[in-house]
């Protein structure tokens, strides 16, 4: 075991201490990795703020990247000193659901090393990751290779931010040439969905959110038209017809509420964004049965590590795929509470901290 530093959530709603804590050293399928830097998502402010439960003492954390430190016997295709991504998709490789390309729904991940403190406190690494901190130990499926030429802080965006969005279009709905998306929310996440789309070449990307400079930022990504929340779906319609897939990637009650307006015939909603557990949404099951519409989730865009992480790094390298431009600050780990603050006044597109 070694002693690291780590951000350490007593109490929900209450900012996170800095403390250290002891990582155990990884077992046969394991691995550690000193974090170069840490992505700040909206999930790891709705654990910390009690929207999901979970055990305290945590520690969240779960869009990280950093270098290999060491590696347990079983874990051959790696060494010390590789650059990877750390995310929490935790998978056992030989379950139905892995065996059929949803390592993102595994049925048997295992339990992951938990942490503990010098007075033997039990602290959970929550998420399979705990990566708020300066070093994880965590299983061999978590991790890809990420190379050398993205800075950490774009890098970091990969492990969740990335390949949520741009996955729930490109993997989850599938979007084809020549359908209209809709992405509802221009944050991290949603600009990366607008990505997708724009890779899967869609016709139309209409990007919506509360102000026009979000709108406008959307576009930069990719987005083909602009609509503010206040129109609703009749700023859709003005463009020509209702959309095949509409995603959803803020966690507001109000936006699933809306999320089968902005849908044409046999077109779906994707849950991309989640709200607080014990949140409603209300639906017409008539409308929706008539038009043959329907909802779908999408779980960390049902992403595939090692299918898909090379094909992102390869469409940066060809300058396809914006990352570095997802970071709006960095911060340094001492202002961590400051990075989710500014998370929680949905400022920017990705806060960083960097270690």
């Amino acid at each position: 075991m070694r002693t690291i530093r780590a951000a350490v959530c007593r109490a929900h709603g209450e900012p996170l201490a800095l403390e250290e804590v002891l990582l155990p050293d990884p077992a046969r399928d394991e691995v550690q990795v000193d974090l170069e830097a840490v992505a700040i998502c909206h999930s790891d402010v709705t654990y910390a703020d009690g929207g999901w439960g979970g055990a305290l003492p945590a520690v969240y954390g779960h869009e990280a990247v950093g270098r290999v430190a060491a590696v347990g016997d079983g874990v051959g295709d790696l060494e010390p000193g590789a650059r990877v991504l750390v995310t929490l998709i935790r998978a056992c490789g030989t379950c139905a659901a892995c065996a059929s390309g949803r390592p993102t729904q595994c049925a048997t991940p295992g339990d992951h090393p938990g942490l503990t403190n010098a007075d033997g406190e039990v602290i959970a690494a929550a998420m399979a990751c705990g990566a708020f901190a300066e070093a994880v130990t965590v299983h061999r499926s978590q991790v890809a290779q990420v190379g050398e030429e993205v800075a950490a802080p774009g890098a970091a965006c990969l492990s969740c931010g990335v390949v949520t969005g741009l996955g729930a279009a490109v993997n989850t709905a599938r979007v084809r040439p020549g359908d209209w998306c809709v992405v509802v929310g221009c944050g991290g996440v949603g600009l990366n969905a607008v990505q997708g789309a724009r890779l899967a070449g869609a016709a139309r990307i209409v990007a919506v959110d509360l102000t026009e400079e979000k709108l406008e930022a959307a576009k930069a990504f990719g987005a083909t038209d602009g609509v503010l929340v206040s129109e609703g779906p009749e700023g859709l319609k003005r463009l020509g017809r209702l959309a095949d897939h509409a995603f959803v990637t803020v966690g507001h009650p109000a936006a699933f509420d809306a999320a089968p307006g902005w849908l044409a015939p046999h077109g779906t909603a994707y849950l991309v964004g989640l709200p607080h557990v014990g949140t409603e949404t209300r639906f017409d099951p008539v409308s929706m049965g008539f038009y043959g519409q329907g909802f779908r989730g999408t779980r960390m865009g049902d992403v595939v590590l090692r299918r898909d992480v090379p094909w992102l790094l390869d469409l940066h390298r060809q300058g396809r795929l914006k990352l570095e431009e997802l970071v709006s600050a960095t911060y340094p780990f001492e202002r961590i509470n400051d990075a989710m603050d500014a998370v929680r006044r949905a400022e920017g597109r990705r806060n960083v901290v960097v270690f």
